[in-house]
């Protein structure tokens, strides 16, 4: 008994003394540690390798602490700005809500309201002047526009184009403080940066921002103009993979400089697709803005005739009814003649075939058009060759100006 009590003595103040050891150690230990998190951890924060989590007497993102020269510590801003969000801010009031309002039917009171995008690009007068697309506005029965601050003002349709689809809607400019500024879409390059600022969706998502990159400078998209299934015209378009939904067309497609280069108008919706959007580029659309602008139209030669393709009848006709020869295989046959028309004047007839005009070859309705509006004015002089009976003949029309499409 005597053993165990002497021996369990021993041990037990062997391991108190151990104990107060250990105890000792662990503190100093961790007064240590202390320190050295004290002193690393403003360190570590500086070059960014903490985790970050705003707390008391932390430092909030956007600031750095630095050390002035006599040793004191103050806190400094840290400017987030990029060139993109410079660009966004120049022009995104000027970004604009378009809402058509249209009755459903005849008989009901009830107002259907379709929503799109538009650009303020003017002030003058006391008017502030937006440019849209023309199906924005299409069949509206009355137009408003929605502005930055969610104000909604009535607008008045100066005018619109269905062959470039670009309308321009005037405003009173109370509340207008921003107006876009046009940039030239010839000097742009393929990779170089683009955003598009619209509504996608209606006014919930108002000026909402995507980027991308100009795909392509110069694409042909055929569009069809009067709803009968037939290519009327090929729209010349820049192509980007900045989002573009329903609800940007008529909104902005600007430049790393905040100048607009484009007026969102279409993509291509299919399942496969992703990332092909289409703008009117500035270059095609300011002539058409400043027609529309002054005349509430479009100015532009014509002769005065309906046209269709001879690809778009049966090839038994080509014979039968026009009498072609065998090697025309292309061409716009004439549908009607309107009356006292530069046409008629010049004596050109219902199932005249077209093949060419002073000298270039036409092959469609669409060729005839482009060669048309782009390469004469009106008063010109044209040579028009067409083929009457199974003749081949040659006369000359004065173009005047284009009433209608």
């Amino acid at each position: 008994m005597g053993y165990y009590d002497e021996h369990y003595s021993t041990e037990t103040r062997e391991k108190r003394r151990n104990g107060k050891g250990l105890g000792l150690s662990a503190f100093v230990g961790a007064v240590i540690g202390g320190l050295i998190v004290l002193f690393s951890v403003p360190a570590l924060s500086q070059m960014g390798l903490l985790p970050y989590e705003v707390g008391q007497g932390e430092t909030p993102i956007g600031e750095v602490v630095e050390t002035t020269p006599d040793g004191l510590e103050q806190v400094v801003n840290v400017s987030v700005n990029t060139d993109i969000t410079d660009a966004v801010e120049k022009v995104s009031d000027a970004v604009v809500g378009v809402i058509n309002l249209q009755q459903s039917s005849f008989w009901s009171e009830e107002i259907n309201e379709g929503t799109g995008s538009g650009v303020i690009y003017k002030k003058a007068n006391g008017k502030a002047f937006v440019v849209t697309n023309h199906h924005v506005i299409n069949g509206a029965r009355q137009v408003e526009v929605s502005l930055a601050d969610g104000t909604r003002v009535e607008a008045n349709v100066l005018g619109a184009d269905v062959i470039t689809d670009l309308a321009v809607l005037e405003i009173d400019d109370e509340g207008v403080t921003t107006v876009a500024e046009f940039g030239n879409s010839e000097t742009l390059r393929a990779g170089e940066p683009a955003i598009a600022i619209g509504n996608p969706l209606g006014l919930r998502f108002s000026s909402s921002v995507t980027q991308g990159i100009i795909s392509a400078k110069e694409r042909s998209i055929p569009v069809d103009l009067t709803g009968n299934g037939q290519v009327d015209w090929h729209a010349e378009v820049l192509q980007t993979d900045a989002a573009i939904n329903p609800g940007n067309s008529g909104g902005a497609l600007i430049n790393i400089q905040g100048q607009v280069i484009g007026i969102n108008s279409m993509k291509i919706n299919q399942s496969a697709v992703e990332g092909i959007g289409f703008a009117i580029p500035t270059a095609v659309a300011i002539p058409v803005i400043e027609d529309l602008e002054r005349f509430g139209e479009v100015q532009r030669p014509q002769m005065g005739i309906g046209i269709r393709s001879l690809s778009e009848i049966p090839g038994y006709h080509w014979q039968e009814t026009l009498k072609l020869p065998a090697e025309v295989k292309a061409g716009a046959f004439i549908t009607s003649v309107a009356p006292m028309s530069p046409a008629e004047r010049a004596g050109l007839k219902e199932y005249d075939v077209i093949v060419e005009i002073d000298g270039t070859e036409i092959e469609n309705t669409h060729d005839l058009r482009k060669y048309l509006y782009s390469n004469t004015k009106i008063g010109d002089e044209i040579e028009v060759t067409y083929y009457r009976e199974g003749k081949k003949e040659t006369l000359q029309v004065q173009l005047a100006e284009q009433q209608s499409f």
